[in-house]
């Protein structure tokens, strides 16, 4: 059941407070004026309501009531703000009387667990918070008379949360993986003989060796890498042999009783072994010299993709690549102006520019119209773009995302860009 708005944060230990620890600290006090307009929460019970129309499920009325989402907004805004863990926020949230007011917890109420944090975030997916975003923005705009004057964008890669990969190293994550749920899967349907043997000690063997021969920094060192890292393919395809065989027979026992929860562990070692079998043949394409089209950089984030910026800091990032408007303001002034950088092509750029009529279209070293005043003033403009970017990765957590998968990296940025508004809008009106 949808639970919208919070109660006020009063109890009878309010009373004994003092007036100053009751005032919210000034840039919170600006926070809570901005995001106390009902108006702002109305995307959520959209999100409801189209819950309701794709399960039928009365999500509206009936079932559990979910934590009052005014509160969860200002939650997530705050862990966003702080760059908190979900753990971290309920805890810190817990033990300040100001964040209690500021996300309308009072002092005798039980605070939400993590987990209903992290689940909600999930469940309300990207759109609804890029939703929140316009609303807030088309808010600024009638209440403030602010008008956008130019745009802006700009890409930018999201590390995803993996270590850096090699081919060795994710076939030891696989082997492990792969018995660890094949011992779920044995408890499940009470197997005897079938099992996914735990490579993990023969595995640990070959990267100590790999380790070893690369301290030589010979050229007879790297074929001997190429070998041992075959060889930790091999293991790998062994252990989805085992876990494919586990599967079949968890299938065949998925009778009666327990039977969803038999076929629900078998379809995720299933899962596992699909992505297992990625990093074995991408195992067998590097030791034969061929080149890797769609490489898996992480069993559990298969989503994330290796990225070459070219940068010398770093040369290679693991994540997603992702692209960021900015739209600045001034008064009684229309778009009339739009930058680039240079990874957008012309034809497709100016095509989806066509409604929007801009004056100038400026993309980085592939279109520069207009006199040389125009392009350097258009190149300094788009280049301001990378300030604004590397503000949201420092200050609102966008350099790595926590969530896995694209959906996750989606969710993520959508919620550090609308903490960045919120904080922007709050200083504009204190």
């Amino acid at each position: 059941m949808l639970t919208l708005l919070a109660p006020q944060p009063e109890s009878l230990w309010d009373e004994s407070l003092p007036l100053e620890v009751k005032e919210l600290p000034e840039d919170l006090a600006a926070l809570d004026r901005l995001l106390s307009d009902p108006e702002l929460l109305w995307p959520l019970v959209e999100r409801w309501q189209q819950e309701f129309r794709e399960t039928g499920r009365l999500v509206l009325t009936e079932g559990r009531p979910t934590i009052a989402l005014e509160t969860y907004v200002r939650l997530m805004v705050l862990k966003q703000r702080y760059r908190w863990g979900y753990r971290t926020l309920v805890a810190e949230v817990s033990d300040s009387i100001h964040l209690r007011r500021f996300c309308r917890i009072a002092q005798s109420e039980r605070m939400p667990d993590e987990s209903t944090v992290r689940k909600l975030t999930r469940r309300i997916g990207s759109e609804t918070v890029s939703e929140l975003t316009r609303t807030m923005i088309v808010k600024a705009c009638r209440e403030k008379r602010f008008r956008p004057r130019a745009v802006r964008i700009d890409s930018t890669v999201i590390e995803a949360d993996v270590k850096y990969p090699t081919d060795a190293g994710l076939a030891s994550s696989g082997v492990k993986v792969l018995a660890r749920e094949g011992r779920k899967l044995v408890r499940l349907i009470r197997e005897r003989k079938a099992r996914v043997r735990d490579r993990s000690r023969a595995m640990g063997h070959k990267l100590r060796t790999i380790t070893r021969t690369v301290r030589r920094r010979s050229g007879e060192a790297k074929q001997e890498v190429l070998k041992l890292t075959g060889e930790t393919g091999e293991l790998l395809e062994r252990s989805i042999k085992e876990a494919r065989r586990l599967a079949k027979i968890a299938r065949g026992k998925a009778r009666g009783r327990g039977a969803r929860a038999k076929l629900k562990a078998a379809a995720a070692l299933e899962e596992m072994a699909d992505r297992c079998e990625k990093v074995a043949r991408q195992i067998k394409q590097r030791v034969a010299g061929k080149p890797i089209k769609d490489r898996i950089v992480s069993l559990h984030d298969p989503d994330a993709r290796p990225i070459r910026k070219g940068k010398l800091g770093k040369p290679n990032e693991f994540g997603y690549v992702s692209q960021l408007a900015e739209v600045t303001q001034r008064l009684g002034i229309r778009v009339q102006e739009a930058a680039f950088d240079g990874g957008f092509n012309v034809g497709p750029t100016n095509s989806a520019l066509e409604d929007l009529y801009p004056k100038n279209v400026f993309i980085a070293g592939r279109q520069e119209p207009g006199s040389k005043r125009t392009t350097r003033r258009m190149r300094r403009y788009r280049t301001g773009a990378e300030g604004r970017i590397s503000h949201l990765k420092r200050r609102y957590g966008l350099d790595r995302s926590r969530l896995k998968g694209d959906e996750g990296r989606e969710i993520w940025t959508e919620w550090a860009i609308l903490a960045y508004n919120a904080d922007t809008l709050a200083v504009r009106e204190r």
